[in-house]
Formats: C-alpha cells, sequence, structure tokens
C-alpha cells in the first residue's frame, strides 16, 4: 500500500473528490488530506502569509503520523512567490518528518523538463497581477509564456465554480499559440477531467495541476504512473 500526504488550501473543494477519482485506477494507493488555511489569492502581504512554512510543517507531522510515503503541498503559491519558498517548504517537511517533500510547482517544473517544454501556454482563474508575476518567475528560469487566460477571480473558494467548458475554452484559446505544453495552474479548478481529451485535439501536452501534483506524488513515493495514462500523456513519461 502507497500512501500519499497531501496538504490542501482550506478553501479547495475540486482537489481531494478529482484526486480520489483518478487514484480509483490505481488500486493500493491512497491520498490522504490535511488543510491549512488559504482564502484569497492576490499580491498582498495577507495572501502572502497564509503561505509560510511553520502552519505547512505542523500539518506534515500530522500527515506523517498516517505513515504516508511522500508529503505534497497541494497549491500553486510557488509560481508567484517564487521557488525559492516552496524548496524552504519542502526542505522544512523533509527535515521534520523524513518524508519527502514536493509542491504543486516543483512537480510542474519537472513535468515540463520531461517534456523538453519551454514555450507554454498558461491557464489560471488568477488576477492578472497574478498571472504576470507567474510569467515573470517563469521567465527567469527560461520559460517563455507565449500565451495566456486567466478569469480575474480573487478566489480561492470561487475557482471551483467555473465549469470543465470554461477551463477547456481557456485551453483552446491558448493552443492556437501552438506552445510547447499547456500549463492548468491551479489546485481548484477543473482542468484535470478534460486534460487528456484536449491533449488529444490539440495534440499539446496538457498539464493541470491536480494531475501533476498527483504524478509527482507518486513518483516521490516510488509508485507507478502509467496506470493512470487515461488521464493525460504526463503519467506515461519514463522516470
Amino acid at each position: 500500500m502507497i500512501r500519499l500526504g497531501m496538504l490542501t488550501p482550506s478553501s479547495n473543494t475540486v482537489l481531494e473528490p478529482q484526486t480520489a477519482a483518478m487514484l480509483a485506477d490505481l488500486p493500493g494507493v491512497t491520498a490522504h488530506f490535511a488543510r491549512l488555511r488559504v482564502v484569497a489569492i492576490d499580491l498582498g502581504e495577507g495572501s502572502r502569509a497564509q503561505f509560510t512554512p511553520g502552519p505547512m510543517l505542523a500539518a506534515a507531522e500530522l500527515l506523517a503520523d498516517a505513515r504516508v510515503h511522500a508529503i505534497c503541498w497541494n497549491g500553486t503559491s510557488g509560481a508567484w512567490l517564487g521557488l525559492e519558498q516552496d524548496r524552504a517548504i519542502c526542505e522544512a517537511i523533509t527535515q521534520g518528518t523524513g518524508l519527502p517533500a514536493l509542491t504543486a510547482t516543483t512537480a510542474l517544473l519537472a513535468a515540463l523538463e520531461g517534456f523538453g517544454a519551454r514555450r507554454i501556454g498558461l491557464v489560471t482563474p488568477y488576477l492578472g497581477s497574478v498571472q504576470a508575476a507567474i510569467t515573470a518567475r517563469w521567465a527567469e528560469r527560461g520559460l517563455d509564456c507565449v500565451a495566456e487566460r486567466h478569469l480575474e477571480d480573487p478566489g480561492n473558494f470561487s475557482f471551483a465554480e467555473h465549469t470543465e467548458a470554461v477551463v477547456a475554452g481557456m485551453v483552446r484559446e491558448v493552443a492556437a499559440a501552438r506552445p510547447e505544453a499547456i500549463v492548468i495552474h491551479c489546485t481548484n479548478f477543473r482542468g484535470a477531467g478534460v486534460a487528456a481529451a484536449l491533449e488529444a485535439e490539440t495534440g499539446i501536452p496538457v498539464l493541470d495541476s491536480i494531475a501533476v501534483s498527483l504524478w509527482g506524488a507518486l513518483r516521490a513515493a516510488g509508485a507507478e504512473t502509467a496506470g493512470l495514462a487515461r488521464w493525460g500523456r504526463l503519467f506515461a513519461l519514463p522516470r
């Protein structure tokens, strides 16, 4: 049995049921969730304070009691706050629990590397200011955002109210720029269920944050991912 520990934004209602639906295809793997208070996504100090390592470490230590094999911060804050923030979180969790740790953003970067993708399309529900911060952080890492769509939604609970059809429409618009990969970067957004169909339609890898986080957590725990291949090309990537 492989157990995955997931640190979850408190107002997120998409991540848990979507992860459970995907893991139904992978007998012997379960996901276990701990919540952290996250209620708004912007560039203000109040929002930034939601993502400090202290509360995440406390929640991770409780997940460790369930003898999970890896712990994932299943939030995308590192995309706009900077990879250093996520690395600090991962280091604190590993030092405190002895377990491998990752985040939605560190998993995304590994997935993009796996596809050899540098020209990226970005789809989110976020504010324009947050979107601009993400693309600036990507540029620092040599990733070129060639097309983007966002919804100017301050979230976080409201992100889940946008339908799969809305997400799919945004992906199709971004696909017109022919990026090497399209990223749906938000773990409270309904992208995982449509990613594989959009890949077949556009011929472009579509990397949804929920799927990417699950993929990364499985790899960190030493589990195989190919059993989830129907959810997208990501899960067929070789180690």
